[in-house]
Parts: C-alpha cells; structure tokens; sequence
C-alpha cells in the first residue's frame, strides 16, 4: 500500500449549528461564495449555514474569523488517496 498526498490542500469547514443566530455574515463574507443557509432550522429557530459548494472552499477561516458567535470556523485539509 502507497500513500500518496496531492499537492493541492482544499479546505473545509465546521458549522455548530446550535450556536448560530443566522446573521449571515459567514455566507457574505465567505471569499469563494461556497457558504449558503440550510433550509432547516436549529433549536433556537434560525437556518444555520452549510457548505454548500465543497469543491470551492479554501478554509481560508474567513467566516470563523467574522462569526461572532464562533459558530463556525475553516481550515485546510490534506488530499490524501491510496495509490
């Protein structure tokens, strides 16, 4: 078994959704735009985020750093596949 790690590192983030009041700074301020609402809601009755376009997020953290309810926070992630 080889494992091999690509070159390109994607992002990806971690929404808790309890914690969220859907202000929507996330999806406005989310740099590729891969941030949309969910059409659920959580218990305090707002529609929390998803990662709606996974492919497009760079975990650049830019909705974490704007959250002002640490609700959700991005980081890079690792490419790795067996060969």
């Amino acid at each position: 078994m080889t494992i091999s790690v690509s070159k390109k590192a994607k992002g990806t983030v971690v929404i808790v959704a309890e914690r969220c009041k859907g202000c929507g700074f996330c999806v406005e301020f989310c740099p590729p735009k891969c941030l949309e609402f969910t059409d659920q809601y959580n218990a305090k009755g707002y529609h929390p985020p998803v990662l709606a376009r996974i492919d497009d997020c760079t975990g650049c953290d830019m909705c974490g750093i704007i959250c002002p309810d640490f609700a959700i926070y991005g980081f890079l992630k690792k490419n790795i596949k067996e060969v």
